[in-house]
């Protein structure tokens, strides 16, 4: 699922995201550790991965969006 930056602290590397159907979701570090993402900007798409539903989903990863 793609979704759009709408936090991120540079100094934790958490923050927060805004999917396509606008749900904020949260992210720590451990969304991004294994993937190549060092910075992040407000506005930037992004590709996450996520588990659970409803009250209970939450974000595993963040990466780059891919650009088709």
């Amino acid at each position: 699922m793609q979704a759009t930056v709408s936090r991120y602290d540079s100094e934790t590397f958490s923050g927060a995201v805004l999917t396509d159907t606008g749900v904020e979701l949260p992210f720590t570090v451990h969304a991004i550790a294994e993937t190549p993402i060092r910075l992040l900007r407000v506005g930037q798409r992004v590709r996450i991965q996520t588990t659970g539903d409803g009250a209970d989903l939450a974000i595993t990863k963040v990466d780059f969006a891919t650009v088709l």
